[in-house]
């Protein structure tokens, strides 16, 4: 296969991918109604691994050097993403979850600023900051409608939770690039659904000691489990790190944009999310930020396929 079909391939590999992670929000915060959020957490990625196992196990050999960065993958992408991704859905609308996954551009735009010590354009200081408003308009929503009182403070919290968990999630990116040059994608996937897995157990098995939600699963929870386990643990994240394996790390963020609109297709037939005056207007200065620092908003997923 040439370079090109290879590129064309990783480009289809993350339109499926953020698709299917955009349509995660709602379908879990749906499933959430009847399970806790570790106990999600837990089965999603611990019976992905077995799904992945037979297609991985001629790859699981792994480099001493190399265990510490596939943990730390492992902590990071999944263990800390995940547990904040859940707990905010529990008290946010899940429409928030897409857009503020879609800012990662522009905290990695400061992070290199402030960590790397880079000296970006102007225009690229001047689009970063005004991204960061439509963040700040989004996360502090509830405060701007109506105050601050218990139900305003349980939504902004769960915004909060979003936006740490988009941390988390960026370091998969940025650490699984160095992995895929060595190791089959497969075998990532599997290493880190295991590993992430182990870490949710404990908190699985306390709200498994005190929920007894076993003997209540309802088709909808099983539903969503099965989801979470087949397309965005064991499929989307292969996905993923196919892609990682042919794309510059910094490419791939363009596919980001689509999370939002898969979210929005799910969760207003699903759980009738609307988006209001405030969403609107912080997705407008996130999308414009990001044009305005990367001038590249119209170079969309679908551009790329004509490389």
């Amino acid at each position: 296969m040439d370079n090109r079909n290879k590129l064309r391939g990783a480009v289809i590999a993350l339109i499926i991918a953020n698709f299917i992670w955009g349509a995660g929000p709602p379908i879990y915060k749906w499933v959430l109604e009847d399970i806790g959020p570790f106990t999600l957490a837990f089965a999603r990625f611990f019976f992905a691994s077995f799904v992945l196992l037979p297609f991985a196990y001629k790859h699981l050999k792994i480099e001493r050097g190399d265990i510490k960065k596939l943990f730390l993958i492992a902590f990071l992408g999944i263990s800390i993403n995940i547990s904040f991704f859940f707990v905010g859905l529990q008290n946010a609308p899940s429409i928030n979850a897409g857009i503020i996954g879609s800012a990662a551009p522009i905290f990695i735009i400061f992070g290199s600023i402030m960590f790397l010590k880079e000296r970006p354009k102007g225009k690229v200081i001047i689009g970063s900051n005004i991204g960061l408003i439509g963040v700040l308009i989004i996360i502090l929503s509830p405060l701007l409608k109506q105050g601050f009182n218990m139900s305003t403070s349980v939504s902004f919290f769960g915004n909060m939770m979003l936006l740490i968990s988009m941390f988390g999630n960026m370091s998969i990116t940025i650490l699984g690039r160095k992995l895929v040059e060595k190791y089959e994608p497969i075998a990532i996937t599997f290493w880190s659904s295991l590993i992430g897995s182990l870490t949710f157990f404990p908190f699985f098995f306390n709200e498994l000691a005190s929920n007894n939600w076993h003997l209540n699963l309802t088709p909808r929870s099983e539903g969503g489990i099965l989801f979470g386990i087949i397309f965005s643990s064991s499929l989307a994240y292969f996905l993923f790190y196919h892609a990682l394996k042919y794309m510059k790390a910094s490419d791939t963020g363009v596919f980001t944009y689509l999370d939002p609109i898969a979210t929005i297709l799910i969760a207003v037939p699903l759980l009738h999310e609307i988006p209001g005056p405030f969403f609107i207007l912080g997705s407008v200065f996130v999308f414009l930020g990001i044009y305005i620092a990367e001038g590249r908003i119209h170079w969309h997923p679908i551009h790329l396929l004509r490389r």
